[in-house]
């Protein structure tokens, strides 16, 4: 097997995923249980520890299709410790989408792994690799709004409730986001193996700005509405509705104040 070729250090799980694990196990249970004396900075703890997390496994999940495709020099990068740290830029990977989260509850897809694409042959492996990410954000939705679609909601206390709904809304537009074919970003990856040279030449010094194209048109009204009404729609099908969605944000941002109809919401 590839994963043979690497070292078992390479594989090992490193200490600061476990510590965002835990951080995030603990302000799970403090939202959960109303341990914190300030809901808000629990909820807004336990959302961000497990954005990251979800960024760590993203980028984890391009790293492990790349290893099983042929590229094993993901092991000695560091790539498969799901430490953000060993990421080529943790400031895009981690702290700008964190930003964006705390700012304008976005999930702004991050992300940067440096996979040797010369060491993998066939389209379809390079494909994966670019859509391993977004999939697992995907995956990543579907776990948060479960309890919401399987209806299974009760004994599950408002305020962690609706900090499932926020955290689904910031996967779902991860997701969306992350799969736009456009050079940067991963839906461009899927595509890429299947364009011409000639294409892919003209596309290559475009691919830098990708992400700030996205965020740029982003501020379009009429654009942001229509994504906006995409996701909420997506998130109505999967039973989480526009008041959890709303409060879930409104207590994640507790700085502001927590408004009187979240308060009085049960």
């Amino acid at each position: 097997m590839t994963t043979a070729i690497t070292r078992h250090s390479d594989r090992r799980i490193s200490p600061v995923f476990v510590g965002i694990l835990a951080v995030t196990a603990v302000t799970g249970w403090a939202t959960w249980t109303g341990f914190a004396e300030q809901p808000g900075l629990a909820v807004f703890l336990f959302v961000t520890a497990a954005w990251i997390v979800s960024l760590c496994l993203h980028e984890y999940a391009h790293a492990r299709t790349a290893l099983h495709s042929g590229d094993i020099s993901v092991g000695a990068k560091g790539y498969l410790t799901l430490n953000p740290l060993k990421y080529t830029h943790a400031l895009l990977s981690i702290v700008i989408p964190v930003v964006f989260v705390i700012m304008g509850g976005i999930g702004l897809p991050g992300g940067a792994v440096f996979i040797e694409r010369g060491r993998i042959r066939g389209r379809w492996r390079h494909s994966l690799i670019s859509a391993a990410g977004p999939l697992t954000n995907v995956l990543f939705a579907v776990v948060c709004t479960a309890p919401f679609w399987l209806d299974a909601l009760d004994g599950v206390p408002r305020d962690f409730r609706f900090a499932l709904a926020f955290l689904a809304l910031l996967q779902v537009t991860a997701a969306i986001l992350n799969f736009l074919p456009v050079p940067g970003l991963d839906g461009y990856g899927v595509i890429e193996p299947w364009l011409s040279h000639s294409i892919k030449r003209q596309v290559e010094p475009f691919a830098p700005f990708g992400l700030l194209l996205v965020f740029v048109v982003l501020m379009l009204p009429a654009v942001n509405r229509e994504f906006f009404q995409l996701i909420y729609t997506l998130l109505d099908n999967l039973g989480v509705n526009d008041l959890e969605r709303y409060c879930g944000q409104d207590l994640y941002r507790f700085w502001q104040g927590t408004s009187e109809y979240c308060s009085i919401s049960s």
